[in-house]
């Protein structure tokens, strides 16, 4: 006998109840669930001119280059008021969490040290303000340019639950803000407060080679040791420090935030996000996290998807290489096959694993509009979960690194263009139906083509009484394709979650896919074709990695 289930997130789709089954899943971690939504908040939307603080040096600072290219290292006003008064934009997208930039102290000021930033190179922050809240000097505190009058950041946690959103809260544990090369000290930058205001350490505009952490207490959280740019390198694995950081997130965990990302994770030692992981799990146990551990080396970032080291999820960064190949190169979709790791794999489960094509710290891709059609059509029907960077819906700055348009201001003007945009309006439509299928969001895949233009898998989900398998297809070239219903296919009557249509499926059926389009069928019945049952069997058998 089958029952309708109506089951919170996925009140729009119906699942068969059967009272025994071989349970089928990629992952059965809720947070698996969420589609991820990424903001620089200072660039996203200026909802209060009250809090932008225009007379600070840090405030406003062009970048303006001989191509025409513009970019912007000051505070520009985004904040909470206005990420909170687009909540419903965020939301209309296709979105349920909101990954914001972190949101403690920064300096105000612009940094008067380091390098000049110039068209290519790295650590270049003279003239750079901590807009992007990487610069943290309090951690307890937020920064002043985000809060408004009875808008907190437990006060917007709450109001975006109203709405149907979560929240990420950026970590930062390896760094705190520019701290030595300044002609003359600077207020805050080198410093770090605790939660109540007191000066617990000091980097005194010295380079970290001059300081004394045997003899001057205030030198005690720094290692000796330079490393990114001018910032002060924090001495995590020192009791005292890791002490502070855990208490800090805590604090904020406390405030509402539902997961964490996790900044500049291999600038650590590997066995600290261990201690860190356990310590905060101990007062979130299911908390979800997921780090950047900037490397397109698989095995190198697996590691931290294991206990030891964090039991943390990872941002893939080897699938996002291989995702701007595929949408923006026009390599063919075998390129992804390569980088999806279903079986074998170096990671203790690649199904929890963020997802993206780019962010801030890199060019965003250089997609045509159908490009990203295709890139979003993939992201949110394969494995993983997936994290769009604010402005893909409209293309937004696509090919830009930081300094030439990556992170300009976003604003109303640009969300008013989404709200008609093809890029938009596709995303919409696939990023909701992963919001309402469980096989999209949990399940487990099963490849069945994947070459050139065409991809074509399964994603089934079978636990604890629900049972939904979908099946999906891409199609990125400029014409319309023709699929073949596999030999595999379990007999039925399967529901197009695109037309609304129900339609009878055998063997050698074919499917006709528009050009840069997608199509996903969906069945809830409980699954019988033997040759898929066997491949599924394997496919569970195989899809956890071992740490070697």
């Amino acid at each position: 006998m089958l029952n309708k289930l109506t089951l919170g997130l996925f009140a729009a789709v119906s699942f068969t109840t059967v009272a025994e089954t071989t349970e089928f899943y990629g992952t059965l971690h809720p947070y698996a669930s969420e589609n991820i939504y990424f903001v620089i908040t200072d660039r996203f939307v200026d909802g209060d001119k009250s809090n932008n603080y225009e007379n600070d040096s840090g405030f406003d600072r062009p970048l303006e280059w001989p191509t025409g290219e513009k970019g912007n290292v000051g505070f520009l006003g985004g904040d909470f008021k206005g990420l909170l008064n687009q909540a419903d934009y965020i939301k209309d997208l296709g979105f349920s969490s909101v990954w914001t930039t972190p949101i403690f102290q920064n300096p105000a000021e612009a940094f008067t040290g380091g390098h000049e930033i110039k068209p290519t190179g790295f650590a270049m922050d003279k003239g750079k303000s901590g807009y992007h809240g990487y610069w943290g000097v309090n951690f307890y505190k937020l920064d002043k340019h985000l809060p408004s009058k009875n808008l907190d950041f437990q006060q917007l946690n709450h109001k975006l639950t109203e709405k149907g959103l979560k929240t990420v809260l950026d970590v930062v544990l390896n760094h705190g803000s520019p701290s030595y090369t300044m002609e003359k000290q600077q207020p805050l930058f080198g410093q770090l407060f605790d939660k109540n205001g007191n000066l617990v350490a000091d980097h005194m505009n010295l380079s970290p080679q001059s300081l004394k952490p045997k003899i001057e207490p205030l030198h005690e959280f720094f290692n000796q040791k330079p490393d990114l740019a001018q910032l002060s390198d924090i001495n995590i694995e020192n009791p005292k420090v890791m002490d502070y950081f855990v208490e800090a997130y805590i604090q904020w965990l406390g405030q509402g935030a539902s997961a964490l990302r996790l900044d500049t994770v291999k600038h650590i030692p590997a066995h600290v996000w261990g201690e860190f992981s356990k310590r905060i799990r101990k007062h979130y146990p299911d908390l979800f996290m997921f780090g950047e551990v900037y490397s397109y080396n698989a095995k190198e970032i697996a590691k931290y998807t294991y206990p030891k080291y964090g039991a943390m999820s990872v941002l893939d960064f080897p699938l996002k290489q291989a995702m701007d190949d595929v949408f923006a190169q026009q390599k063919g979709f075998e390129t992804l096959a390569a980088a999806l790791y279903l079986e074998d794999g170096p990671y203790a489960n690649p199904y929890e694993l963020t997802t993206f094509y780019d962010n801030h710290d890199m060019a965003r891709i250089n997609a045509t509009d159908n490009g990203f059609i295709d890139a979003h059509n993939w992201l949110f029907t394969a494995r993983g979960i997936p994290v769009l960077y604010y402005g893909s819906e409209i293309g937004f700055n696509r090919g830009k690194p930081e300094h030439f348009g990556n992170r300009n201001y976003f604003g109303v003007e640009n969300i008013e263009k989404a709200k008609n945009h093809v890029i938009a309006k596709n995303l919409t439509r696939i990023a909701k139906i992963r919001l309402n299928n469980i096989a999209l969001q949990r399940g487990i895949q099963i490849p069945i083509e994947m070459k050139g233009d065409r991809a074509a898998f399964y994603r089934v989900f079978q636990h604890d009484g629900l049972y939904q398998t979908a099946l999906v297809f891409l199609n990125k070239s400029d014409s319309s394709l023709e699929f073949t219903i596999p030999s595999d296919i379990q007999d039925g009557k399967w529901f197009d979650v695109i037309t609304k249509n129900e339609l009878p499926f055998t063997s050698g059926k074919k499917v006709r896919v528009n050009a840069h389009d997608v199509k996903v069928f969906t069945i809830s019945d409980k699954l019988t074709n033997h040759m898929l049952l066997q491949k599924l069997k394997h496919a569970m058998e195989h899809r956890l990695g071992g740490l070697k």
